[in-house]
């Protein structure tokens, strides 16, 4: 990889030669702009407005202009001379915690690339000290005219480096949040807790720019004289008026592209009709009951409106009584039955009983008996 600046590490006393070399790069398709009649090229031409003709890049410097207009050249010298410790120094002024850092603040990143053999042992150390640490080094560092801030930390056996913004060049969110009051309830947490569950997570080398391949397609259809293909019609963006229903259908739809069962849809926090099913109009997602099984035994169909549905309910329960009897009736059966049989056991003891007394009682009398024979 190509270098785009040169210079060196300061850690504290120790100095490490390091080269700078971009570490992303952009897929983007660019265009062109074109003359629409003819297709011919438009190109911008640089005129110096004093003597109004084109001029060459040599000829062309810098100036900073001033509030009243007046421009003020300034030179690649004079540049050069800046008083700047980082003009040629990437200057590691503290270590601090990855998560100190604001995302906000990242913008580009770089790879620093060790600079020759002598530079071998002093950029192992730092990433080594970089790993054992857990932590990141913040640095000042100077490049294409202004002094900027960085971020190190290891990346594999690299050391790279995040340009970051200066915290008063990040805007405070003002005005971006919704200014009204809103209450979420603990159900649409839960639902959308299911919600990111049910994603999961991604591997980030199976995502990919799918709008740069449909332009890529749309240009090799025109250059092929081919009508490129039409697009689907994208999904209307209207204005969510059912909160839980579309993060219930969300669930579903999550769950079925990973080739899972969806399962029953929550109605939690939804007002129902015990008699009709229906879900009141309060916003909330509208639940259905479930149709009831038919048996042999079901009631006729209901054909009217409220009267059916009473005379439905009284022959329901007309035909309740007779089987409400026949329970009654079997029940005291069984009681009675249960009651003759314990009685006859009951006798049955006591008259076992009396035998066994009178049995004992004869057998002394007979023993006397054969006393008195004997003697």
């Amino acid at each position: 990889m190509r270098s785009i600046w040169n210079g060196a590490i300061s850690f504290g006393l120790v100095s490490i030669p390091i080269k700078l070399v971009n570490a992303t790069e952009s897929h983007s398709i660019s265009f062109r702009q074109i003359h629409t009649e003819d297709g011919g090229r438009i190109r911008y031409r640089k005129v110096c407005e004093l003597e109004e003709r084109e001029v060459s890049s040599a000829e062309i410097g810098k100036g900073y202009e001033d509030a009243d207009g007046t421009i003020i050249p300034i030179t690649d010298e004079d540049l050069s001379h800046l008083p700047l410790p980082t003009a040629k120094t990437i200057e590691i002024v503290a270590f601090v915690p990855a998560d100190r850092i604001d995302p906000l603040q990242m913008d580009a990143a770089y790879y620093l690339q060790a600079g020759g053999a002598p530079a071998a042992k002093p950029y192992t150390l730092l990433r080594e000290a970089l790993k054992r640490s857990h932590k990141v080094a913040i640095a000042k560092y100077a490049l294409r005219g202004r002094e900027r801030l960085g971020m190190l930390r290891v990346v594999g056996d690299a050391i790279a480096m995040h340009g970051l913004l200066w915290p008063d060049e990040v805007r405070a969110p003002e005005g971006v949040a919704p200014d009204t009051s809103v209450t979420v309830r603990d159900k649409e947490l839960d639902l959308a807790d299911a919600l990111m569950d049910t994603l999961g997570e991604v591997d980030l080398d199976d995502l990919h720019d799918e709008y740069r391949e449909a332009v890529e397609e749309v240009v090799a259809a025109k250059a092929a004289g081919e009508t490129p293909r039409e697009a689907p019609s994208a999904p209307s963006s209207g204005k969510v008026l059912d909160l839980m229903a579309a993060l219930e259908k969300s669930v579903r739809a999550a769950k079925e592209s990973r080739g899972e069962e969806p399962g029953p849809a929550a109605d939690a926090d939804t007002d129902v009709d015990e008699e009709s099913g229906s879900a009141s109009a309060s916003g909330r997602a509208k639940v259905s009951r479930l149709p009831q099984r038919k048996s042999a035994r079901s009631a006729p169909k209901q054909t009217g409106g409220k009267k059916s549905t009473s005379t439905a309910r009284k022959t329901t329960s007309a035909q309740a009584k007779p089987a409400q009897a026949a329970k009654k009736s079997t029940s005291a059966k069984t009681t009675a039955a249960a009651k003759s049989t314990a009685g006859a056991k009951s006798t049955a003891r006591k008259t076992a009983a009396k035998k066994t007394t009178a049995a004992a009682k004869k057998t002394p009398a007979k023993k006397t008996a054969a006393r008195k024979r004997t003697a």
